[in-house]
């Protein structure tokens, strides 16, 4: 079984040290994180933690099963491909002269990508799309130099009904009882 993409969702409880034992699992599973991105979530106290990683289905499934296993995370759950909205953004700040602004500002157009920041030399661009789109950006201003480059990382959820895959108000108000517990 050939590796390929995984997209892990991991709702975990808002608490210092817990993206710490997230990636230590991985590190010793042997994984290269490609991508990971936290916020917080719709649940109060609750972080969403998206996680790209590449892996056998067999190998992401154990890791996503020791994932469970850890007392901060409230869910873990993997996100495929067809039912799945995933963006990522981007700054990149490209070299600019009076005579290539506005090819750049064209190009930038025909990506729905905005310019952000106007320098004497550079331009900084924001795009919010898919890996590929994003990708095919920085390659067509690479011809112009890309002087910095910054990403987020992949983020997702489900499409349509919640009921695919997000935890239920069930989950929500365990998370706020045992932050209770822990206070008292």
């Amino acid at each position: 079984m050939a590796p390929m993409k995984h997209t892990l969702i991991a709702l975990v409880e808002n608490k210092p040290g817990v993206l710490n034992r997230i990636s230590s699992l991985f590190r010793r599973r042997g994984f290269n994180i490609e991508s990971i991105a936290v916020g917080k979530s719709e649940i109060p106290n609750v972080s969403r933690t998206t996680i790209v990683v590449d892996g056998t289905t067999t190998s992401v499934e154990q890791v996503r099963k020791q994932l469970d296993k850890i007392i901060d995370v409230v869910r873990v759950f993997e996100l495929g491909e067809e039912d799945t909205v995933s963006r990522e953004l981007a700054l990149i700040k490209v070299k600019a002269t009076s005579s290539t602004k506005s090819e750049i500002i064209q190009t930038v157009a025909i990506f729905r990508a905005n310019i952000v920041d106007v320098g004497t030399e550079s331009l900084t661009v924001e795009v919010t799309g898919d890996e590929n789109k994003i990708d095919s950006l920085i390659s067509l201003l690479d011809v112009y130099g890309v002087k910095e480059l910054a990403r987020t990382g992949r983020i997702a959820m489900t499409r349509g009904n919640p009921s695919s895959g997000l935890p239920d108000t069930g989950h929500a108000s365990k998370v706020r009882k045992s932050n209770t517990a822990q206070t008292l």
